[in-house]
C-alpha cells in the first residue's frame, strides 16, 4: 500500500482510498474529507489553488455532451425514477415520466411554488406513497421502502422546515443521526462495556462535524435556542452522521441570514469533493447558477426542462414557469389586453 502524501496546499495527510476512476488533482485523492475545504470551497486564499476539484471536473466532463431536454439519460446516474405520479383528489401534484441524478454531482431542482418539488422529495425518501411509479437508488429498488431504511441505504434528506429536537442539546441531536448505536438495545444497555467504545466514537464524529459547521460552541445548548440558519446547519451536519451517498436538501437557504448563506454554499460544494451526491431545491437562481452542475425544472408536477445552468436559465419553458408567458406584456395597454382576451 502506498504511503499517504502531504497536500501541497494544506499539509493535510489524506488517507489512502481505493481507486475511483477519478484522477487526483494536485496530488489530492477524491473522497477524502479536507479539514480546510469548507473555509474556502468557492474562493481560494490569495496565492493558493483549490484543494481538489476532481469530482467537479469528472461531472463536468460526464455531462458535457448530455442533451438539454426533460428526462434525459445521464452517464452515471445514482437515482433513477420512472412514471412517478402522486394525486391528491382530482389534482396531480407529481407526474414525472423519467428523472435521473448524476453521481457525485450537484443537481438543483427548481420551479415555482406548488410545482411538486417537496412532494417529489417525499416520494423518493419514503415519506409519501405514489399512485404509480418505480425508482432505484444505486441500483436498488426503493419502492415501498420505509424512510428509516432509505436513510440507512445512503439517501438522506433535510426538510424545508427544520426538524430539530428543540429540548435536546445540539450534541444529542447529532447523536440521533449516528447509524450504529448498540447501546439502544434493551439487553446491551445493561452492559456499558458492550457499547461505550462505539458511543465515544459517535461523540467524536459529532463534535468533528459541529466543528466543521461552526456549531461546536453550541454543542451543550438546547437546539431550540439556535437561530434559523444555525438549525439549517445542524440539520445538514446531522445528515452527514450516517455518511450518506446522496444528500437531498429542501430549500437549504430559506430563512437563512445572508451572513450564513456563503457558509452553507461552501459546505454544499465541499460535500461534492468528498464524493457525496447532492440534490437540492432552491428558489435563489443566482445561488443555483453558482454551484449547480445540472438543473432540473419542475412546473405543475412535470419536469419541463433540464440542462446546464446557463442554458436552462434562458429556456422559454423555464421563463414561462416562473414568470408566465406574458411576463413582458404591458397590461396597462388596453389594446394589448383586448388582443390577449381574443387569444
Amino acid at each position: 500500500m502506498p504511503e499517504p502524501t502531504n497536500s501541497p496546499t494544506t499539509g493535510v495527510q489524506p488517507a489512502t482510498q481505493p481507486a475511483t476512476g477519478v484522477q487526483p488533482v494536485s496530488g489530492v485523492q477524491p473522497g477524502v474529507p479536507f479539514q480546510d475545504l469548507t473555509k474556502w470551497a468557492t474562493k481560494a486564499p490569495e496565492g493558493e489553488t483549490l484543494i481538489s476539484t476532481a469530482y467537479r471536473d469528472k461531472v463536468t466532463d460526464d455531462l458535457k455532451f448530455v442533451e438539454n431536454k426533460p428526462g434525459v439519460h445521464k452517464p452515471d446516474p445514482i437515482l433513477v425514477a420512472d412514471n412517478v405520479t402522486r394525486k391528491f383528489g382530482g389534482m396531480t401534484a407529481v407526474d414525472v415520466s423519467h428523472f435521473e441524478i448524476e453521481r457525485h454531482g450537484i443537481t438543483a431542482l427548481i420551479g415555482p411554488n406548488g410545482a411538486g418539488k417537496t412532494t417529489f422529495f417525499n416520494l423518493m425518501t419514503g415519506f409519501d406513497t405514489p399512485n404509480t411509479g418505480t425508482w432505484q437508488f444505486d441500483g436498488k429498488d426503493m419502492a415501498h421502502v420505509q424512510p428509516e431504511k432509505v436513510a440507512r441505504m445512503g439517501m438522506v434528506r433535510t426538510f424545508q422546515l427544520t426538524k430539530v429536537m428543540s429540548r435536546l442539546t445540539v450534541l444529542d441531536n447529532m447523536l440521533l443521526g449516528a447509524p450504529v448505536q448498540p447501546g439502544e438495545g434493551m439487553f446491551r444497555a445493561l452492559f456499558p462495556g458492550m457499547w461505550r467504545k462505539q458511543e465515544q466514537a459517535n461523540i467524536e464524529k459529532a463534535e468533528a462535524l459541529l466543528e466543521r459547521f461552526l456549531l461546536i460552541k453550541k454543542k451543550d445548548d438546547y437546539a431550540g435556542a439556535l437561530s434559523g440558519g444555525q438549525r439549517k446547519l445542524l440539520e445538514m451536519a446531522r445528515a452527514l452522521m450516517s455518511d450518506p451517498k446522496l444528500v437531498m436538501l429542501d430549500e437549504p437557504m430559506a430563512g437563512v441570514n445572508p451572513a450564513l448563506k456563503q457558509s452553507l454554499l461552501d459546505h454544499i460544494m465541499a460535500l461534492r469533493e468528498e464524493g457525496t451526491t447532492v440534490l437540492f431545491v432552491e428558489h435563489d437562481i443566482n445561488m443555483v447558477r453558482h454551484i449547480a452542475d445540472w438543473v432540473t425544472v419542475m412546473a405543475e408536477g412535470k419536469i419541463v426542462a433540464e440542462g446546464q445552468p446557463k442554458s436552462v436559465m434562458n429556456d422559454p419553458a423555464v421563463i414561462d414557469a416562473y414568470l408566465g408567458a406574458h411576463a413582458n406584456v404591458d397590461l396597462g395597454d388596453d389594446s394589448v389586453l383586448e388582443d390577449l382576451k381574443e387569444a
